[in-house]
């Protein structure tokens, strides 16, 4: 039986007909392949094949076999360490990547962190995820251009007022893993608790006190570092924001006496030119 339905029920129904095309034709659009992540909420920051949406030196950067592809070389060593900035900023966020290094040499994923321009040629100064040949360092927090090594791989460490790194436990054993490998690493920052994760496992837990030196939000970049030739690559790179918020007081996360304090100087965030 053939129903004339009313003129207005046949307009809705044609608008129903045409969201449906439009979203199929979005999701089979070449353009945007590899730019849907794995999971709801993340969003793919890299395409797989253009450094659209990022800056650095043309001379380092490129993407190969689908990565973000960093090189140096004992021929034209950097005289320090540089960044492939993202144009975006982060303040509450899950980041997660797959990662390679090769190279006697290390590397790190910076977050809330700042772009110093007046430091030199993409230059960035703030929290980073350590990509390190030593276990020990691997997945560490290291404040590049600040207060050096917060937390290394395997510590629980609270910072107090005055910058002082207090280890209040540990994540677990050490993981050695293979660095010429794809690895995932993972940071969660909510407010001033920063969590990395190496292959799914929490390697560094750090919550931030120091209200001069922490920092709440800023560019992801990735590094090139000063040295032996190297070459570090990234790929599958995906970002979910998180609600703002989460902020910790002493009272809230405080600092128990049987804490050890971390050696070493408080270092203080270079002054710029």
């Amino acid at each position: 039986m053939n129903v004339t339905l009313p003129k207005p029920l046949k307009a809705l129904r044609m608008k129903g007909y045409l969201m449906v095309f439009l979203i199929v034709s979005l999701l089979m659009n070449p353009l945007n392949v590899g730019l849907v992540a794995e999971e709801p909420g993340f969003e793919r920051i890299f395409d797989g094949k253009t450094l659209q949406g990022w800056s650095g030196d043309p001379k380092l950067w490129s993407v190969q076999d689908g990565a973000i592809t960093g090189v140096t070389t004992d021929e034209e060593p950097l005289e320090y360490n540089k960044f492939l900035i993202w144009d975006g900023e982060v303040e509450n966020f899950h980041l997660r990547a797959k990662v390679r290094l090769i190279g006697k040499s290390n590397s790190g994923i910076q977050y809330r962190s700042k772009h110093l321009k007046n430091e030199g040629e993409y230059v960035v100064g703030g929290y980073q995820c350590d990509i390190h040949p030593k276990a020990e360092n691997n997945g560490m927090l290291y404040h590049e251009r600040g207060r050096g090594i917060v937390a290394k791989h395997g510590q629980q460490v609270i910072v107090d007022n005055a910058g002082e790194k207090w280890i209040t436990g540990t994540t677990g054993p050490i993981q050695p893993i293979k660095l010429e490998e794809w690895n995932t690493f993972e940071i969660i920052a909510i407010g001033n608790k920063l969590v990395h994760k190496l292959n799914g496992n929490v390697c560094a837990e750090i919550i931030d006190h120091h209200q001069e030196g922490r920092l709440m939000k800023g560019v992801v970049a990735l590094q090139v570092h000063r040295g032996p030739a190297m070459r570090v690559q990234m790929k599958n790179v995906e970002l979910k924001r998180l609600p703002a918020g989460g902020m910790l007081s002493l009272k809230d996360a405080p600092i128990l006496p049987d804490a050890k304090k971390a050696p070493g100087r408080i270092r203080r965030p270079r002054p710029t030119k």
